[in-house]
């Protein structure tokens, strides 16, 4: 099969990968920054995946869902955290959607793969 059935996962992954830069950036511009260690770490292992499973995706490899479980599993957990400065940080409410949409997409492809 084509890497072409993996386009949506694909650009949620992207489009979390970025969201997570971001944020890490962002959030080590923040006055208060100790506070936020959990969430730059957990954003930038969350755009680590999200790119690998792009490259895994866009390989078609046959370990694609396997990468693509661990990655919904990731942006969960980066979403969870960024959820509870979300109030405070508008980067972390940004991205903490982004993760939401990322998981969700590599779900779903995990199931129809």
């Amino acid at each position: 099969m084509s890497h072409e059935k993996f386009l949506g996962c694909i650009e949620a992954c992207q489009a979390c990968a970025v969201a997570c830069d971001h944020c890490a950036n962002a959030c080590l511009m923040e006055p208060n920054v100790q506070m936020l260690v959990e969430c730059i770490r957990l954003d930038r292992a969350c755009a680590l995946i999200c790119q690998t499973a792009v490259t895994f995706m866009a390989s078609n490899s046959p370990l694609t869902t396997q990468v693509c479980e661990l990655c919904a599993r990731i942006c969960e957990a980066c979403a969870a955290e960024c959820e509870k400065h979300a109030h405070h940080h508008e980067h972390c409410r940004q991205c903490a959607e982004a993760c939401r949409r990322c998981a969700e997409a590599c779900r779903n492809l995990s199931i129809a793969v």
